[in-house]
């Protein structure tokens, strides 16, 4: 009997070749977009699983909170981790890692920068679980000076000889590779080419601190601790360890540093909620969203079930087609199950047809899809077992749940309808109701996706176009020029004697690139008067040029001098610091601020301020040191339509130097516009996804008119023989479809509204969402639709009336 349903089913198949056609593109679009959305779902909710011990893995993190602002910081200081573990026996081990700076590598003529190189305690690898193919995992990394490398960092620099024993230039420093490994996995929050033994930057003579951040560190607890009780005991380690480098580092009273205890908080992160939970600008690599896996997962739903609805409303509207062999069938004792069971095997066969195309479309999009998500998924994925067993499971309840609704619709044809030549439908299943709701559904979701790819694409043109006070056209930024020695301002001065050239400074410290250092300060005259508000703020270590090189502004008192040494005790802060220090309405120039070792630091200028980080965020305060030692780049202010030429002229020089590093240079508002990356594939996921909705919801509502027209065909007969032309047939015929996504339209409006608005709230900065861009998607889905309906009206008022009007 199987065998019979499978020949029927291959039978109708080739019979309707179009709607089958229709049938399994439509599906394998919806499965191809569930399949690619499922593998990024899967790396992004499996992130750190790797770890033997995963779930009993910790990162100890810090919320920092002074009088104005708070903060997170994903990274303690130096002695937090094993002071925890010697007080509480549950924490069986702590590591730590410390990402290390950009930095040039050497072996015999092979030297590249490398960017990707972390500074790990010797047991790291071990509690990450992470092998060693090469060495010995408990004693690689114990000894100062020593490597561990992954197999492509060996390869670069030693080609198919054993990288076991070589030396390493790096810096300045001679390292021993110890150890090699294959790669840090895919799904881990960090990942580094090669890791440095922290044995090499801190010695037993090492200062044990408390106060500071830049250690990422790790606890592995034992199967029962309790983490909340562990956490609960935090607030007395800082009361014997924080509050004494607080008052000391301050210059506060004992009194005033024991506030920190209530400011001062450690928490604990889960190994496996780092990627997905945390997000705060300190970690160590770009980390998830939760929110965009909730996104995600809700799209790969809706295709999908897009999909399935568009197969319902093309199996209806084909179903009068088999009327007379439902009827025959019945006739000869056929019963309703078997009916039932024979169109669900047809729709599971097509479904399998759809997985097939499905794999084949995958195969071709998983590039686009890899460069778009940032991920490195391969094809090998979907074809590994586990995979395959998901996929055929996909396969069979799509089949079944598409077909549900169809089968017994079909079943249902009442012999007596079907001898009278009414098509088998009765007054019953002959309601539009379940049929026009989908479309409604489908055309719903497609128009709301409109609208949110619109708004994140707003959102972008608003972060990028922002003014962000300072001016990055035309502005080149020279990397490396630490690597000119002490011939660096003779390079710089090169640079100025071209007219080319507007303006240069040197500098660390490039708007956008986070480098910025970080402290904690206050106003000594407020603090003196019992009001001391004490912030946290970051650090730029800046020439007098470095203002009017980039455009900035001075809103009171003065820039440096040419000399750094005359203004050794001088700052220079943004408004925003001026805000949170508490000085409100009067004047800071002049006014003392005192940061950690008790520096002091007097006030003699206010910047506007300006975005030194992305304009995701909100401006942060920032302090201004000057300096002649901050030496990382300079940042040139160019005017040329000939930018090649410039740049082939500033590389020729370069080269007279016999620099230590090779040129390399980037363009400040390309750095600017990598900032939103994530937002840009963000609006590339929207788009993709709105365009499949609208073709999946059309090839539904093609369904339906077809279903229609086969419905209403001697109607449309009789008005063609009483003068109704084929312009008022089509307007007939459209509007009640018309009327449909109206109503679609209706209800996505106030939903996608209250979705991007709260997308949005993870904005410092942005846009009010507009009502044109309600009006506009509406419109666009209502042209869609009348394109769609237009080709089955058209096509139903072209007809002959003689041919429908035959039988009567």
């Amino acid at each position: 009997m199987i065998k019979n349903f499978i020949k029927t089913a291959w039978r109708n198949l080739k019979t309707n070749k179009v709607f089958s056609f229709i049938n399994v593109f439509g599906l394998s679009v919806g499965l191809t977009c569930c399949m690619l959305i499922g593998a990024y779902l899967y790396q992004e909710l499996t992130y750190d699983t790797y770890a033997e011990n995963a779930k009993q893995i910790y990162r100890v993190e810090l919320h920092s909170s002074g009088n104005n602002a708070a903060a997170d910081f994903p990274n303690v200081d130096i002695a937090v981790g094993q002071g925890i573990k010697n007080f509480y026996p549950e924490v069986l081990a702590t590591t730590r890692m410390e990402k290390n700076r950009p930095v040039f590598v050497r072996y015999n003529e092979n030297q590249y920068k490398e960017e990707k190189l972390a500074l790990i305690d010797s047991n790291f690898l071990q509690m990450f679980s992470i092998p060693l193919v090469e060495g010995d995992s408990k004693t690689a990394l114990v000894d100062p000076k020593s490597i561990v490398v992954t197999k492509a960092f060996a390869k670069k620099y030693f080609g198919e000889a054993p990288a076991m024993g070589k030396m390493l230039t790096i810096g300045t420093d001679l390292l021993k590779v110890t150890g090699v490994i294959d790669k840090v996995p895919d799904n881990s929050h960090f990942h580094a080419d090669a890791f440095i033994s922290m044995a090499t930057q801190i010695t037993p003579n090492t200062k044990q601190t408390w106060s500071n951040v830049g250690y990422f560190t790790y606890l592995l607890l034992d199967k029962n601790a309790n983490v909340k009780k562990l956490e609960a005991g935090f607030p007395q380690l800082v009361s014997k360890f924080v509050v004494p480098e607080v008052q000391h580092d301050m210059g506060v009273s004992l009194a005033e540093a024991q506030k920190s205890v209530n400011s001062f908080i450690f928490f604990l992160e889960p190994l496996t909620d780092i990627h997905l939970h945390s997000a705060t600008k300190y970690e160590y690599e770009a980390n998830g969203d939760i929110h965009y896996v909730y996104i995600f997962g809700a799209l790969a739903c809706f295709i999908l079930l897009l999909a399935c609805i568009n197969f319902t409303n093309l199996s209806t509207a084909s179903a009068t087609k088999r009327a007379k062999e439902i009827g025959i069938r019945k006739v000869l004792g056929s019963e309703k199950n078997k009916l039932v069971s024979q169109f669900l095997i047809e729709s599971v066969m097509l479904t399998f047809l759809a997985m097939l195309f499905a794999i084949g479309f995958v195969y071709l999009l998983l590039p686009y899809f890899n460069n778009v998500a940032g991920k490195d998924i391969s094809i090998g994925f979907f074809l590994s077992f586990r995979v395959l067993a998901v996929e055929i499971f996909l396969t069979l309840f799509v089949g079944v749940v598409a077909g549900i609704y169809p089968a017994f619709f079909m079943s249902n044809f009442q012999i007596i309808s079907i001898l009278k030549g009414s098509g088998g439908v009765s007054k019953q299943t002959n309601r539009g109701g379940l049929r026009s709701s989908l479309i409604v559904f489908q055309f719903a979701i497609s128009t709301a996706l409109i609208i949110a790819t619109f708004i994140v694409y707003q959102q972008l043109h608003f972060m990028q176009n922002k003014k962000l006070g300072y001016d990055k056209d035309q502005v080149l930024v020279i990397n490396d020029t630490y690597a000119l020695g002490n011939n660096i301002n003779a390079f710089k001065q090169q640079l100025l004697s071209d007219n080319r050239v507007v303006n240069a400074t040197i500098s660390s410290n490039v708007p956008g690139n986070n480098a910025a250092g970080g402290t904690v300060v206050y106003a000594k005259d407020i603090a003196e008067k019992g009001n001391r508000t004490e912030i946290s703020i970051s650090i730029y270590w800046i020439e007098n040029s470095y203002i009017p090189t980039l455009g900035m502004q001075i809103a009171k008192g003065r820039n440096f001098y040419p000399s750094a040494v005359s203004d050794s005790a001088s700052v220079i802060v943004n408004e925003a610091a001026v805000r949170d220090l508490g000085f409100g309405e009067s004047d800071p120039i002049g006014k003392t601020i005192i940061r950690s070792g008790q520096r002091h630091y007097t006030i003699v200028g206010v910047v506007k301020d300006f975005h030194y980080t992305s304009a995701k965020q909100k401006i942060a305060p920032l302090m201004m040191l000057a300096s002649s030692n901050s030496n990382g780049s300079i940042i040139v202010k160019i005017k040329t339509a000939d930018v090649h030429a410039l740049i082939n002229d500033i590389k020729n020089r370069w080269s007279t130097y016999n620099a230590a590093a090779p040129f390399s240079y980037a363009f400040l508002d390309e750095q600017f516009a990598s900032l939103y990356s994530a937002e840009e594939r963000t609006g590339q996921i929207f788009t993709s996804f709105s365009i499949i909705a609208v073709i999946i919801a059309c090839l539904g509502l093609f369904g339906l008119a077809a279903f229609m027209m086969r419905q209403r065909v001697k109607e449309i007969g009789v008005r063609k023989v009483l003068g109704a032309s084929v312009g008022s047939i089509t307007v007939m015929v459209s509007k009640e479809f018309l009327k449909l996504i109206v109503i679609a339209s209706l209800i996505a409006f106030p939903i996608t509204w209250y979705a991007m608005y709260k997308w949005l709230q993870d904005f410092a900065y942005r846009i009010t969402i507009q009502w044109w861009v309600f009006i506009v998607a509406g419109c666009i889905a209502l042209l869609v639709a009348v394109i769609t309906i237009s080709f089955q009206a058209i096509k139903a008022a072209l007809a002959n009336p003689v041919k429908s009007l035959r039988s009567e």
